[in-house]
């Protein structure tokens, strides 16, 4: 029995650590540690309420549309706000382009590059993936070219966010009530163009074929099928390769999956449903947001009461860096005491998607069907986009003016890209007197609780191989193949931001 220490990883937002005990070559046990304190929650205390519009996206400079989405979110409730049509199309248009350029970024960036690793020289395939998934560095030509072109469509793709916000990251102009900022009938145009640039990428070269048909497939054979039809693809690529490493097997996570539904219109319903998959029972169950709690057993904050489990309307961060048996600044969040996953993979999952309930019946919820469902929902995210961007009145109100009262509470629960995002805060006296966040990585990145349960991620590295030692990897404890577990669940360390 052997116990190593992973990390720091890189292409990683944030600080992440992983101990593994391997025995016969594969992990035993792991523990997941978010080493990095931030204290977000306890900086947000005291301050006039809007404060948080400005404070919170600067936890993350991936998803801070996200993080100022919920805040809003939260106000809104509090406030009793009833934003415009427009301003909720412009909203959900930001959001939709931070989520589709994470995606992107997830992909060409931080998880198709370690198949350029030296542990898959002479693989069929290794070459071509040299050639498209390269690191980028300098000039080096043949190398990284649709890293390249990802990374060019990308600065272009948020010209989106600019326009409609004012600037990407940190836009100001999301508010309870709205949007702050009215759109011109000349920014549609060029928006629409910037839509078309995307979808022009995406359909030459991510998918090879339209996006409508890519969001329609309905199982896995019809997606094989689709790859014979574009075999350059680069998700065709990926098949090929996932085929050839066993992603299919790697990395199967708890059977519950959480989303707490996305894209809301005007009246509060939204695009792609809220709820909890039951893979066990095959059933989509209602969400009970009050079945929510953190546990801090093994996270180092301190416990003031018998039970360290609370739901984010009571809980605390009151840190505790001595804390026995704590190994994580990550808190345990639990939905009815269970441990879920939330991401891509939950919101089709939750929201019905054939393709990806075929993929998860034949495989479970592992690394391919992770990575497929990010692929889907950016095959699924523009269309929608283009709609909202057509059904903008112009010259219509995006804002509507409100006023928050002294003594309020609220919450506000987005999908981010990388899962189910909650804000729970309340005011006293017209200042912040409580705030809570839980993260996407929060859920999937986190420690035991108090009955020994581990986290998402924890449990599906369970059985991963680690790597032998050869002469291009000298040290066993280099796994890939946990390498590849730990990046389909995306994580964004800096938003376990206790």
């Amino acid at each position: 029995m052997t116990r190593l220490i992973l990390g720091p990883f890189n292409r990683v937002e944030g600080d992440l650590e992983v101990q593994l005990t391997v025995q016969e070559g594969r992990v035993a046990d792991a523990r997941v540690n978010a080493p990095m304190y931030r204290g977000f929650e306890r900086m947000l205390t005291g301050h006039a309420p809007l404060d948080a519009l400005t404070i919170v996206p600067r936890i993350c400079g991936i998803c801070s549309v996200s993080q100022t989405v919920a805040a809003a979110l939260a106000l809104r409730q509090a406030c009793n706000a009833q934003p415009p049509a427009n301003g909720v199309l412009a909203t959900d248009l930001m959001l939709g382009c931070e989520n589709l350029a994470d995606h992107l970024t997830h992909f060409y960036l931080f998880f198709m590059p370690d198949f350029t690793r030296q542990v898959y020289r002479g693989r069929a395939w290794f070459e071509r993936a040299q050639q498209r998934f390269g690191a980028l560095v300098g000039s080096t030509p043949g190398n990284g070219l649709h890293n390249r072109a990802a990374v060019a469509a990308r600065v272009r793709w948020f010209e989106l966010v600019g326009t409609l916000g004012g600037k990407w990251p940190h836009t100001g102009a999301i508010l309870p009530g709205g949007s702050a900022r009215a759109l011109e009938a000349s920014e549609r145009v060029r928006l629409l163009v910037r839509v078309r640039e995307m979808r022009a990428f995406l359909e030459g070269t991510l998918f090879g074929g339209p996006l409508e048909e890519v969001a329609a497939l309905t199982d896995l054979a019809a997606l094989q099928r689709w790859c014979q039809q574009y075999p350059e693809s680069d998700l065709t690529l990926l098949l090929e390769l996932a085929a050839d490493t066993g992603l299919a097997t790697l990395g199967a996570g708890p059977n519950r999956y959480l989303s707490y539904g996305a894209y809301p219109d005007a009246h509060g319903v939204p695009a792609w449903l809220q709820g909890v998959w039951d893979a066990g029972t095959q059933q989509r169950l209602p969400l009970t947001t009050q079945d929510i709690t953190e546990d801090s057993h093994h996270a180092w904050y301190r416990d003031t009461s018998s039970e360290s489990a609370r739901h984010p309307m009571n809980g605390l961060t009151e840190p505790d860096a001595d804390k026995p048996d704590a190994y994580s600044w990550n808190k345990a969040p639990r939905l009815a005491g269970c441990v879920v996953q939330t991401g891509a993979l939950a919101r089709q999952l939750v929201d019905g998607h054939a393709l990806i309930h075929d993929a998860v019946a034949q495989h479970g919820g592992t690394v391919l069907p992770r990575v497929l469902a990010r692929l889907l929902e950016i095959a699924r995210i523009l269309p929608q986009m283009e709609q909202w961007l057509h059904a903008i009145e112009l010259h219509a109100p995006f804002f509507q003016p409100h006023e928050l009262p002294a003594q309020a509470q609220g919450v506000g629960l987005v999908e981010a890209a990388r899962g189910a995002l909650g804000h729970w805060l309340r005011i006293d006296d017209g200042r912040l007197s409580h705030y809570q966040i839980i993260a996407p990585t929060s859920w999937n990145f986190s420690p035991r609780d108090a009955q020994g349960i581990p986290g998402a991620l924890e449990a599906a590295l369970v059985g991963a191989p680690m790597d032998l030692p050869t002469a291009g990897n000298a040290a066993a404890n280099d796994s890939v193949a946990v390498q590849h577990i730990v990046r389909s669940f995306d994580p964004c360390m800096v938003c376990t931001v206790h």
